[in-house]
């Protein structure tokens, strides 16, 4: 257990990286936008869609009407994050679904004793995707206030604009805009790293079996059904956690530019 939940770290300084979780979420990165890309160049404005071109076309087309559903200004900005948001969740969310052994396995071929699959079950990675989010929720509240109109409201609201209420206010202020991208983080990596050691657990079931005598046979067969219902229950956890992590940031947006006196 501790194995296969523990990362390929290496020290550079004060700071440590994993590895694991770096790689993986930007080579999914760069293979989802070449996906996306090379869909999107085979849409024609002559003839239907189909294959890659048609499934691009419907994961946009969602995309951009769960943004027009919360967010009534120009929505380019807003379709790419969410997209690139939503589809790169679910590639990483996906990679739960793997055996618990083969990223192991292939990783050791290149001299890497430990290897952690799942980018969203590090709270590096999840924190740091917040964070992002965190920082367009800013600028979003100065792009449309400006600077001035921005530290007001930090100021003023929401308790008032008496000089004694401006301190409540700014810690009222700071605390809302932390609890977000927090409440994102832990969220997602919550429910992938339960997701993750519960796979983990049900591995277990057989690790110690010697033959294929009546007990070890019963566990492979709990063990292949309980692996089944968990894969299927895990994927509609990871679908739900990206659309989360995609619909909540829109509405941080949209609240952020909102004028609140």
């Amino acid at each position: 257990m501790t194995h296969h939940l523990s990362h390929q770290k290496v020290v550079l300084g004060s700071f440590t990286w994993n590895v694991d979780t770096l790689l993986m979420s930007t080579l999914l990165a760069a293979a989802i936008a070449l996906l996306l890309i090379v869909g999107a160049r085979r849409l024609r404005s002559d003839r239907a869609p189909t294959g890659l071109a048609l499934f691009v076309e419907y994961i946009y087309d969602w995309v951009d009407g769960q943004v027009a559903e919360s967010y009534r200004g120009g929505r380019r900005f807003m379709d790419s994050m969410a997209l690139a948001l939503f589809v790169w969740i679910v590639a990483m969310n996906a990679l739960d679904l793997l055996p618990a052994d083969v990223p192991s396995n292939l990783a050791s071929l290149a001299g890497a004793h430990l290897w952690h699959v799942l980018p969203t079950a590090d709270i590096n990675g999840t924190f740091a995707m917040a964070f992002v989010v965190a920082v367009f929720i800013i600028v979003a509240g100065v792009r449309a206030k400006g600077m001035g109109g921005f530290l007001h409201e930090w100021i003023a609201a929401p308790l008032g604009k008496n000089p004694l209420l401006w301190l409540p206010n700014v810690f009222l202020n700071f605390v809302e805009l932390l609890s977000r991208p927090v409440s994102l983080a832990l969220r997602l990596f919550g429910n992938m790293f339960a997701g993750e050691l519960m796979f983990l657990l049900i591995a277990l079931f057989t690790l110690n079996a010697v033959g294929p005598d009546v007990g070890t046979v019963v566990l492979f067969v709990l063990q292949v059904g309980l692996g089944f219902v968990w894969s299927a229950f895990d994927l509609l956890i990871a679908l739900l956690q990206a659309y989360i992590f995609m619909l909540l940031p829109i509405v941080y947006i949209t609240l952020a530019e909102e004028h609140h006196g």
